[in-house]
């Protein structure tokens, strides 16, 4: 049986991608080293989903606390399994521009190195692999909010007649703007896995990701948005909304949806692409429209403060076209709406806090 490598395994989009892989009966390597609880303190430790997924697995599931800028590790990994591995799932990073402020030597180091260290590992022992990564939209930088936004009730929002209405496609420049230290790190391991492909002619893909979001996202204050929004409704903790008058755009998919696409993409391969992925106009919100849905479901009021001053290269809107991935992949299509996703992640969150 194939075998998939899934970095960041613990995660919110590595433990779909184990789930999602071993339900279809595939072997699953899993490498996580629960990094997320050193970048956001002990309450965003995924050491919870990690022991989750070995129980329920069992053998099916090898799990490798190893970090990814261990050259010799991987390399011993990669060696030991080499052309048993049909398709590796890249979702290790280091995920908030805020915190990659503070240490921008470990940003960069887990996000760009990281992701060469997988890339050569692929390429020397099991070259003909699928090579799938997370990327993200703030590769774009702070483009998209030179876009001619109006301020609606409860919203920024871009005129039905403009080319980018139905959502920013991957033709956007990532030149020229202020993408965040966290941005820079991910632009550098975008371009190396669609280098990877074109120059190697290897099966690369970096899929730019909205809002990724799902119930076992450990949300924390500076990554997780819609998860950490939902924690905080529940559980009464104080929550800051950071500039734009709240009206900050955000589109959604979740993590089922986006795996999904992953094995659409492992199914028929192509080298070096480029897809925008998110919830699309399918499923998008603001800041404010976001806290509405989120005190419906947990039937309380969430406690939250207003800071004029917004997050240094943050998007005020932000939605994705998805319509070439769409194109390559006219099977694929979303289960998860906006009131479906958090009414998940109301679920799951209750479950865990009880």
């Amino acid at each position: 049986m194939s075998t998939v490598l899934v970095t960041g395994s613990a995660g919110l989009i590595g433990s779909e991608s184990v789930h999602f892989f071993a339900r279809l009966g595939f072997n699953v390597i899993g490498v996580d080293n629960n990094l997320r609880a050193y970048f956001f303190g002990d309450s965003a430790s995924t050491t919870w989903n990690r022991d989750l997924l070995k129980d329920k697995y069992g053998d099916r599931y090898q799990h490798y606390d190893l970090d990814i800028r261990d050259r010799e590790a991987i390399e011993r990994l990669f060696k030991e399994y080499s052309s048993d591995i049909s398709v590796i799932i890249h979702t290790a990073a280091q995920p908030s521009h805020d915190w990659a402020a503070n240490d921008p030597h470990t940003d960069f180091t887990v996000n760009a190195n990281g992701t060469l260290v997988l890339l050569e590992a692929t390429r020397q022992y099991c070259p003909h692999a699928v090579f799938i990564f997370t990327s993200t939209n703030k590769v774009y930088g702070d483009t998209p909010n030179f876009l001619p936004l109006e301020e609606l009730e409860t919203r920024w929002e871009i005129n039905p007649e403009h080319p980018y209405w139905i959502g920013i496609d991957e033709s956007m420049s990532i030149d020229a703007s202020k993408h965040s230290l966290f941005g820079a790190s991910k632009v550098a391991a975008d371009v190396l896995v669609q280098e990877y492909g074109r120059y190697f002619d290897m099966k690369t893909a970096s899929f730019r990701g909205g809002c990724l979001t799902g119930p076992a996202h450990s949300g924390a204050k500076l990554h997780g948005f819609l998860a950490y929004l939902m924690k905080c409704t529940i559980t009464s903790e104080p929550y800051t909304i950071f500039g734009y008058k709240g009206k900050q755009v955000r589109d959604n998919i979740h993590s089922h949806d986006l795996v999904n696409a992953f094995y659409h993409f492992y199914q028929n391969p192509r080298c070096g692409e480029v897809y925008n992925m998110g919830g699309s106009r399918y499923s998008n919100c603001s800041m404010l429209e976001a806290i509405a849905v989120c005190e419906e479901l947990a039937g309380r009021k969430l406690q939250y403060t207003y800071a004029e001053d917004n997050r240094s290269g943050d998007h005020i809107w932000y939605i994705s076209d998805v319509r070439k991935f769409q194109a390559h992949y006219p099977d694929w299509q979303y289960q998860y709406d906006l009131q479906t996703i958090l009414k998940d992640i109301y679920l799951a969150q209750t479950a865990r806090l009880s």
